[in-house]
């Protein structure tokens, strides 16, 4: 499998000069843009999750938040 790889690798530069060539510059460039905007969607991120969503999926708390000062609505007395 791995010689056969060999045979079929070709540079990134002339692989981006095909697909420009075949689709276009613009229609290239945002297909690019939009995989990589798909990509970033797709990655978990726990770093908006309070300390108590962190303990139930069984991950430390976040050690940032510790000496924040949490504001919420119920603090306003009226």
């Amino acid at each position: 499998m791995r010689e056969a790889q060999f045979l079929v690798v070709d540079t990134l530069a002339r692989t981006v000069d095909d697909l420009c060539r075949k689709f276009g510059a613009w229609k290239t460039a945002r297909a690019l843009l939009i995989a990589i905007w798909r990509h970033r969607q797709t990655t978990n991120r726990v770093s908006h999750l309070s300390d108590r969503m962190r303990r139930d999926i069984g991950l430390p708390e976040n050690e940032d938040r510790l000496f924040e000062a949490k504001f919420t609505l119920w603090d306003v007395r009226l």
